[in-house]
């Protein structure tokens, strides 16, 4: 395989013979999948399937990330010729990876969509797959970890991101991209005590037994240590991984809907992620990318980014295999 491959290769998200191996076909044309991943609703046999959750119901400033996983995909194209960087293994060689495409809802009817994207979930978990999620608003954050909570008990959560999202609301009916951790919590779908909030920079009216590292304490102590105290908070508990992009500063992601100053840099956040190489993590989703606010495309490369590097920790364990 090499880049004269490009002169044949087009349209791998369909074209591809094989679940494994990188991708060279031109940057700038083809079908869009996740890593040029084969499009295919076929979960046998499958490690990990990336699926996008087009949903934009209320952020709080700009709306804009139903768009985000069309704007993810696309960035991804970048990815698919060579190794991660810093890994020292590649996922796309190791791991049978899909693109199991979107979740489909009716945009008119908002109180069927959690029980929609639930039932997405599950049936991708009920395969013994991974679920990579490409968001859409944070709430769908919810949604997904009432499946995984009912296949592996409550999770631990780590969460990126400017706020905890964990204000008050007992209306477990109410759709809210700011309140759906406090559910979570209330609902024992996630282990607080065994969860950490990384790069937090908002007033957190009750933390209700999260472990806060903020943006400030990264800042100060460095990426290196903050994921030293990531790993020994998880332990080995199962533990999903939520990335809201505003967890990064808005020079590094603008587009987001909550954009916050003095966050965390994509350098740090890749020294982070790196270092938490076999946490036993489960699933995990990438949310709030607003590519109308961000022209230059940064934050959906960011996001394709921490997709990537969500499933080169998925498959950590089978790396060698």
């Amino acid at each position: 395989m090499s880049l004269n491959d490009a002169s044949s290769q087009v349209d791998q998200a369909f074209t591809r013979k094989s679940l494994r191996g990188q991708t060279y076909e031109n940057t700038f044309g083809g079908a869009t999948s996740f890593l040029r991943r084969r499009y295919t609703k076929d979960l046998n046999g499958v490690d990990i399937a990336v699926t996008g959750v087009p949903f934009d119901q209320a952020v709080t400033n700009r709306t804009g990330t139903r768009l985000g996983p069309r704007a993810i995909r696309e960035a991804s194209a970048l990815q698919t010729a060579d190794a991660p960087y810093g890994w020292g293994y590649d996922p796309m060689e190791a791991l049978d990876i899909i693109d199991y495409g979107d979740l489909a809802f009716d945009y008119a009817m908002v109180p069927e969509f959690p029980g929609r994207l639930t039932d997405h979930i599950r049936t991708i978990l009920a395969a013994d797959v991974a679920s990579v999620v490409l968001g859409g608003d944070h709430y769908i954050s919810f949604p997904i970890l009432k499946a995984y909570a009912e296949k592996y008990g409550p999770m631990s959560l780590l969460q990126f991101d400017a706020h905890t999202d964990t204000w008050e609301d007992d209306n477990m009916e109410r759709i809210d991209h700011g309140t759906m951790f406090y559910k979570a919590i209330k609902l024992g779908l996630i282990d607080p005590a065994r969860s950490v909030q990384v790069g937090i920079r908002t007033t957190v009216p009750d933390p209700m037994g999260m472990n806060i590292i903020d943006a400030r304490e990264v800042h100060e102590r460095g990426p290196v240590e903050a994921a030293k105290k990531i790993r020994a908070i998880l332990g080995d508990h199962p533990t999903y991984l939520s990335f809201d992009i505003d967890g990064l500063d808005p020079a590094f992601a603008p587009g987001t809907g909550t954009p916050v100053w003095g966050g965390l840099s994509s350098g740090q956040v890749s020294i982070i992620l790196r270092d938490l190489a076999g946490i036993n993590i489960k699933g995990g989703d990438i949310v709030e990318v607003s590519p109308p606010f961000d022209t230059t495309g940064a934050t959906a490369i960011a996001g394709a980014h921490v997709a990537m590097a969500l499933i080169c920790l998925l498959g950590w364990d089978k790396r060698d295999r």
